[in-house]
C-alpha cells in the first residue's frame, strides 16, 4: 500500500501546479496503523515532490488504541506531524461498546494525557451524539471532559444510519432502535450552547474551535480551494474537475502496479460548481457570498437570491452585509435548505 501511494504521489506531482501546500492530512481509514518508518517514507516523498509551507498544518488521524507513549514520542521526534485528530467518539464505555470501538473510556483519557505529555498541544477529537446509548447527561459529560482538557478543536457528528450498512439492517429488523431525531436535535443544541459559553467558534456545522484554531485542511474544502488526494477512496479537486480513487485496497494497488490511473474523473459544469459552493459555504460561519456565485453565472446569483427569500422570512437564514448564513434554527435543517437552493442542470439560466 505504501509503495502504491508513493507511486501515485509521483504520478500526480503536477496536479496542483506547483502551489505551496498549507496542509497535509493523513486520514480517512487509520493511518496510525502504519509503522513510523512507513510514515517517514510518505513524508519524505511529499517533501521531495511538493513545496510544503514552513508552518504547514500536518495532521495524522488516529485511534486511541494505536497511540502508545512510544508511538507518540516517535511521531513527535521523527515525523513532521504537528497535529493529531483522535477518534475518541465518547468517554462512555456503554457508548464505545455499542459503537464497537476497540478502546475504553479510560484508554481515551490516557491517550489524551499521553499526547499532551508528548508535546502535541494541537489536538482535535471526534465525538458522536444521538446514539441510543448516549443520554443527555452522558453527552454533557463528554463535552465537560473536552473542556477539562482544553482541547482547541472539536468535530461532533450526529449518528446517521447509512443504507447498506449493518446498522441499517439491524434497525430494519428491529434489533437496534432508530435514531431519535428529537434527542439528536436536543444534543446538538446543547453542543452549540456549551461550546459557545466556552468561547468556541461554531465555524462549520460539525466543527467547533477556539479562535484562530480552525482546521486549516478541512477549511480548504469548505472554501473551495484546490487539493490532491492520494490512496484508496481519496478525492481531488482543481476547480473545474473532481477525481475519486478506487475504494478497494487490492484493486487500487493492482491499478498502480499495472501503470493505470486509479481514479475516475468528472468535469464540473456551472450548475454543479454552484451547487457545491452553496452546499459547502452554507455550512460555515463565512456563509454564501452572491458575488462569488456571479463569478460562476449571474443567472445563478439571481436564482439564489430568490430561493433564499423564504428562508430569510422564516428565520432559518440571516443576511449580514451581502453574506447569507444559517441561523441556529437553520443549522438543524442545513441539508434541506441547501437542497432548496440548488439548481438542476442549467435550470438557473433564465
Amino acid at each position: 500500500m505504501v509503495t502504491a501511494i508513493l507511486k501515485e504521489l509521483e504520478w500526480r506531482s503536477d496536479y496542483l501546479g506547483g502551489a505551496e501546500l498549507s496542509s497535509v492530512y493523513l486520514g480517512g481509514g487509520t493511518p496510525s496503523l502504519l509503522e513510523i518508518s512507513e510514515l517517514e517514507q510518505i513524508f519524505e516523498k511529499i517533501y521531495h515532490l511538493y513545496k510544503v509551507a514552513p508552518d504547514a498544518e500536518i495532521t495524522l488521524e488516529a485511534n486511541p488504541d494505536d497511540l502508545s507513549p512510544e508511538k507518540l514520542r516517535d511521531l513527535k521526534n521523527l515525523t513532521p506531524v504537528n497535529r493529531l485528530s483522535i477518534g475518541i467518539q465518547s468517554f462512555s464505555d456503554d457508548d464505545l461498546r455499542w459503537m464497537n470501538r476497540a478502546h475504553t473510556a479510560v484508554h481515551a483519557r490516557e491517550c489524551l494525557d499521553q499526547a499532551l505529555a508528548a508535546g502535541f498541544d494541537d489536538l482535535t477529537i471526534d465525538l458522536i451524539y444521538g446514539s441510543p446509548t448516549t443520554s443527555d447527561a452522558q453527552w454533557a459529560e463528554n463535552l465537560a471532559i473536552v473542556f477539562e482538557y482544553g482541547i482547541a478543536h472539536l468535530s461532533c457528528y450526529c449518528l446517521t444510519v447509512e443504507d447498506k450498512t449493518a446498522l441499517a439492517a439491524f434497525v430494519r429488523k428491529g434489533q437496534q432502535p432508530p435514531v431519535e431525531e428529537e434527542k439528536a436535535a436536543r444534543q446538538f443544541e446543547y453542543l452549540v450552547a456549551a461550546t459557545g459559553m466556552r468561547g468556541y467558534d461554531h465555524y462549520e456545522i460539525s466543527n467547533f474551535a477556539l479562535p484562530g484554531r480552525y482546521a486549516r485542511h478541512n477549511s480548504s474544502y469548505w472554501k473551495g480551494e484546490h487539493y490532491l488526494g492520494a490512496g484508496p477512496s481519496a478525492h481531488s479537486f482543481n476547480g473545474w474537475s473532481r477525481q475519486w480513487n478506487i475504494a478497494n485496497n487490492a484493486l487500487y494497488i493492482k491499478s498502480i502496479e499495472e501503470g493505470v490511473a486509479p481514479f475516475e474523473q468528472e468535469i464540473l459544469d456551472p450548475a454543479q460548481r454552484y451547487n457545491e459552493y452553496v452546499m459547502t459555504a452554507l455550512r460555515t460561519m463565512w456563509g454564501v457570498d452572491p458575488e462569488k456565485i456571479q463569478e460562476i453565472d449571474i443567472a445563478f446569483a439571481r436564482h439564489f437570491l430568490q430561493a433564499a427569500e423564504p428562508f430569510l422570512q422564516n428565520g432559518t437564514l440571516e443576511k449580514s452585509g451581502e453574506t447569507y448564513r444559517l441561523t441556529p434554527a437553520g443549522k438543524l435543517l442545513a441539508d434541506r435548505i441547501a437542497s432548496e437552493l440548488f439548481v438542476v442542470g442549467q435550470a438557473g439560466r433564465k
